[in-house]
């Protein structure tokens, strides 16, 4: 069975930074492309970031240069490095598969104050 597990959310004052943690478990981790993606109330979910097997990345405009993805292939772990949040990065961040996501975790909350 498939477990993604998020943590690393919280309270950040804008300009601020937090570090994000998937745990994975049920995939074969090292050869799926794997993603960050964002809802925020009212709005539908987003992909922040993504990153293939061979380590290549992805990020739209609106967290490039922002936000850095990696993995850790022996620890089965994504990570999403965030820096100078603002109040508009405010969202349940949630990671998963990216050519064919599976069922979704609970996700971890990011809020950022202004």
């Amino acid at each position: 069975q498939v477990q993604l597990v998020e943590s690393g959310g919280g309270l950040v004052q804008a300009g601020g930074s937090l570090r994000l943690s998937c745990a994975t478990s049920g995939i074969i981790f090292s050869i799926n492309g794997m993603g960050w993606y964002r809802q925020a109330p009212g709005k539908e979910r987003e992909l922040v970031a993504a990153i293939s097997r061979g380590g290549a990345t992805y990020y739209p405009d609106s967290v490039k240069g922002r936000f850095t993805i990696s993995r850790d292939n022996a620890k089965n772990t994504l990570y999403l490095q965030m820096n100078s949040l603002s109040p508009a990065d405010t969202a349940m961040y949630y990671c998963n598969l990216i050519v064919t996501p599976g069922s979704w975790g609970q996700g971890t909350q990011v809020t950022v104050s202004s």
